[in-house]
């Protein structure tokens, strides 16, 4: 047995026990060096994106209020829009990433990266920096197909502004865009790619329309897919608003403003209400609110024609003959004006050496108050103008809110100029002369005044004296910002002379009579230079285009309880009658008699051909510079 079972030839064999001990250890080794590689080495690594499967929160946006017109028609809206953002912390490589972005939208990598520069300290890694506010469908299915491949790129659904009816409404609704720098610190609740208003309505009520936005908190893996989201916070709408404007009235203004330059107001004359309030040319809000490339601004900024200006509140113009009401007003106002004497218009007047015409070259005769008012005679109000002076005549059309504000519910509005003796001493550093009296009395000189102006003043005359404040809101409550200090028999003078220039078969706004409607009107036409006497020999279509009269039209109308004040400029439109006639007749027959009448093609050729024939291109015009006055006058307000 001791034979058979040898404890020393079952001893296992020492070299295999070795091995065994050193793979132990070996593995023991490998372990600890993984060990102090993840947990030392890339520890800070893996710390972070542990962090990163957290919850997170994104901001929902709210849509802005809608927009309607008076009848409830919608005129701005929101749809959804795609914007590209890029979160930081999920971006392993943001240069790499600009360059794929820039080559799906053909954009500047230059552009994205100074972008990026420009607002990464403004957005936290973890939110969305808005490369890209508004993707266009074709580079939003590119961008979606391939973003997968593109950790950190992620796209966001926001609502757009867009406006139903582009240029017809843009000076009133204005626009949205994206808050810049100096927004964004003045509302801290704004962040980057948020829309505000920049213009308009959009702007006076950005408050009111934005609404609130709402929270989001969602859990996100290593990835940065979400897992579970929920609700924190439910954004709260932008308030709704009507607008006075009636869009088929807003429609029909603009048809006939079409080839031209101009403006035209409609006011209801007891509420002060705007029912239409049409600049042209104009602009297409939805150029903005969609991004305007360089190409389109270079265009509208460049336009010698200036789309982008409000003409009824922000630019201003000699009123023309239009203006004899307000003198003839300052002239009973101050009872130096007896409105049965008669005045003899011989077609001129002398004054010094210089002569000035009346626009009738025979003269009208004998006229007194009512007759030089409907015939427009230039030599009655000259008189007028040297009895008055410029201290009654600028403290009364100031009274009746010329040189003033409106207050309208817009940006930008100008006040025009009512001149006195004291701002031409200042202006030019001369006194004031006998000859300017002269001028002003016929509504030219260094008298400048806006269309709202004039609507408001007509408004006033019709509805008793109240001057109104403007209104664009449906809801607003009626404000008399003023009353025109003259007796109601007074008042009832100069309403009664308006009515008599449409009815009088040699009133100058007989084209306005309507079949049991009561219509007034005054015509004005305006000078914009001295005509040299090579010019004075053309006919109208000959005159070069910058160098032709404004026509002016101011109208009251009532009938069955509705009453309404219009005011229509036309810029370079020759004659008031003739240039602005048609387009206050359109108005008129719109509102009383639901008549939608369009403007002639051959009227709009013609308009166009008249500019397109200019010597040269139209130079801007200067709203607060006023312009030297004509001198001697060669009254031009045909009839």
């Amino acid at each position: 047995m001791s034979d058979l079972y040898n404890q020393s030839d079952q001893q296992p064999p020492r070299a295999g026990l070795i091995l065994l001990q050193t793979l132990i250890m070996v593995v023991f080794c490998l372990f600890s060096v993984r060990l102090w590689y993840l947990q030392i080495h890339q520890g800070e690594v893996y710390a972070r994106k542990a962090k990163e499967n957290q919850l997170r929160q994104v901001a929902i946006f709210s849509p802005r209020g809608l927009i309607r017109d008076r009848n409830g028609d919608l005129l701005a809206v929101n749809e959804p829009a795609y914007a590209l953002g890029l979160v930081r912390e999920d971006c392993p490589d943001i240069d790499k990433t600009l360059h794929q972005v820039a080559m799906w939208t053909g954009l500047e990598f230059t552009d994205l990266k100074a972008l990026y520069n420009k607002h990464r300290r403004r957005v936290k890694p973890f939110e969305q920096l808005i490369l890209i506010p508004d993707l266009s469908f074709s580079q939003l299915a590119l961008i979606d197909a391939n973003k997968l491949r593109w950790p950190g790129l992620e796209i966001q659904v926001r609502p757009r502004r867009q406006y139903r009816h582009g240029m017809l409404l843009a000076h009133i609704l204005g626009y949205v865009a994206d808050a810049n720098e100096k927004e964004m610190e003045q509302r801290p609740e704004l962040d980057l790619g948020d829309y505000v208003g920049k213009q308009g309505i959009e702007y006076m009520l950005e408050d009111r329309m934005r609404g609130a936005k709402g929270l989001s908190q969602f859990e996100v893996d290593v990835n940065g897919r979400r897992l579970q989201e929920r609700v924190l916070k439910h954004p709260r709408a932008g308030h709704e608003i009507s607008l006075s404007i009636d869009l088929g009235l807003q429609k029909l203004a603009m048809d006939w403003l079409s080839e031209e330059a101009g403006g035209v107001a409609v006011m209801d004359a007891d509420t002060g209400q705007l029912w239409a309030l049409a600049t042209a040319p104009s602009y297409d809000s939805n150029d903005f609110s969609s991004g305007l490339s360089e190409e389109q601004w270079a265009a509208l900024r460049d336009n010698p024609l200036h789309p982008m200006q409000n003409r009824v509140i922000q630019s201003v113009y000699p009123p023309g003959s239009v203006f004899k009401h307000i003198i003839a007003g300052a002239g009973l106002h101050y009872d130096m004006l007896d409105p049965k004497e008669t005045v003899h218009c011989a077609g001129q007047i002398k004054l010094g050496r210089r002569v000035f015409r009346c626009w009738r070259k025979g003269g009208h005769g004998k006229v007194d108050l009512e007759k030089a008012l409907v015939q427009s005679c230039d030599v009655y109000f000259y008189k007028m103008g040297k009895k008055l002076t410029v201290d009654r005549m600028s403290e009364f059309a100031q009274a009746v809110g010329f040189g003033k504000l409106t207050e309208i519910r817009l940006p930008h509005e100008k006040a025009g100029l009512m001149p006195t003796r004291a701002w031409k001493r200042k202006r030019f550093g001369e006194g004031w002369q006998g000859g300017d009296n002269l001028n002003m009395a016929i509504g030219q000189g260094f008298t400048l005044v806006t269309p709202l102006q004039v609507a408001r003043f007509f408004a006033g005359v019709l509805n008793g004296g109240k001057l109104l404040k403007p209104l664009l809101l449906k809801d607003e409550k009626t404000v008399v910002q003023a009353e025109i200090p003259l007796t109601p028999e007074k008042l009832a003078l100069l309403k009664n002379a308006l009515i008599q220039t449409v009815d009088n078969d040699r009133g100058t706004c007989r084209r306005l009579r309507t079949k049991g409607i009561s219509v007034g009107g005054k015509t004005g036409t305006a000078q914009v230079v001295r005509l040299t006497d090579e010019l004075k020999e053309l006919k109208d279509d000959q005159i070069p285009y910058k160098f032709r009269d404004h026509a002016w039209m101011a109208a009251i109308a009532e009938h069955e309880g509705k009453r309404f004040a219009i005011a229509v400029l036309v810029e370079h439109g020759l004659h008031g009658s003739s240039g602005a006639g048609p387009i206050v007749k359109a108005v008129i027959d719109y509102l009383f008699l639901g008549k939608v009448r369009v403007k002639p093609e051959a009227k709009k050729a013609k308009a166009r051909a008249a500019r397109l024939l200019s010597l040269k291109p139209l130079k801007p015009l200067k709203p607060v510079k006023p312009v030297n006055p004509v001198n001697p006058v060669e009254a031009t307000d045909a009839n």
